[in-house]
C-alpha cells in the first residue's frame, strides 16, 4: 500500500515531465500550498559492521547528497535496532528528485521505507487541551 501511496503521488507530482531536468518551479522553496512532509526509514543491513556500511555510503556519495539542498530537515533520529528515520519537508515537485538521491546513494547500506506524513501536532494539543476544559 505504501508503494501504492508513493506511487500516486509521484505521478500526480511528477506528470509528463518526469524524465526531464527540474523547471524552476520545481526548485521551488516548501509552502503551504506545495509541500509535503516524507518519513524515511533508512534500515541498515545488519549483516554488515557499521564501519563497512559507512564507507559503502561515502563511496555511494551519501553524504554529499542527502539531504539536497532547499529540503528541509524536520527530524532525523536513530531507532535503536531499525536504523534512522528522517522525516523531509519539501515541495511536492522534488518527491521523485529525493527518491532517486538514495536509490543512488543510500541502497546497500539502507532498505528503505517512505511515509507521506503531515504534522498533526497542533491538532493533537488543541483537542487535548479542549477535553481538559470539559
Amino acid at each position: 500500500m505504501t508503494m501504492a501511496v508513493l506511487a500516486g503521488v509521484l505521478a500526480f507530482g511528477a506528470g509528463a515531465a518526469a524524465q526531464t531536468a527540474p523547471t524552476p518551479a520545481e526548485n521551488a522553496p516548501p509552502t503551504a500550498d506545495n509541500a509535503v512532509m516524507l518519513t524515511v526509514f533508512l534500515k541498515h543491513d545488519q549483516s554488515r559492521p557499521l564501519s563497512e556500511l559507512n564507507a559503502q555510503l561515502q563511496r555511494q556519495g551519501y553524504y554529499k547528497a542527502f539531504p539536497p539542498d532547499g529540503v528541509e530537515v524536520v527530524s532525523w533520529y536513530v531507532m535503536m535496532g531499525i536504523g534512522q528515520v528522517v522525516t523531509l519537508r519539501l515541495p511536492a515537485s522534488r518527491l521523485r528528485e529525493v527518491n532517486r538521491i538514495l536509490e543512488n546513494t543510500a541502497w546497500g547500506s539502507y532498505r528503505t521505507e517512505f511515509y507521506p506524513t503531515y504534522d498533526y501536532k497542533a491538532i493533537g494539543v488543541a483537542a487535548h487541551e479542549k477535553a481538559q476544559q470539559q
